[in-house]
């Protein structure tokens, strides 16, 4: 696996939010960095889309870029809005959901 960033441009100043679309009806997701300890993914949600309840390996780190999303971790909801973060323990179970147009970003450290 490659420990270098993909998909995103190198050596530019950036803004986070504008490097993903939104797409009707859909969850997009954009890796940035995959390997055995790190994993950096852009996501955006259409309002009422999410990723069903799971546990990851890592502790996911999550920043809301732009919108509202809903987090839930053990049954409990959170609301993250622009610029809030919360970090999802490892082996609790998560959701996401877009309680509005929702851009995050999530890095999982294993």
């Amino acid at each position: 696996m490659s420990a270098k960033m993909k998909n995103i441009s190198k050596s530019e100043v950036l803004v986070l939010k504008d490097q993903i679309s939104y797409q009707e009806g859909q969850v997009v997701s954009k890796t940035l960095a995959q390997n055995d300890a790190l994993s950096i993914t852009l996501f955006s949600f259409a309002k009422g889309e999410e990723i069903s309840t799971h546990a990851s390996g890592g502790d996911a780190f999550v920043t809301c870029l732009d919108g509202v999303g809903k987090i839930t971790i053990d049954g409990t909801d959170y609301l993250l809005h622009e610029g809030e973060s919360i970090v999802m323990p490892a082996g609790h179970p998560h959701a996401v959901y877009g309680e509005e147009p929702f851009k995050m970003l999530l890095v999982v450290v294993f």
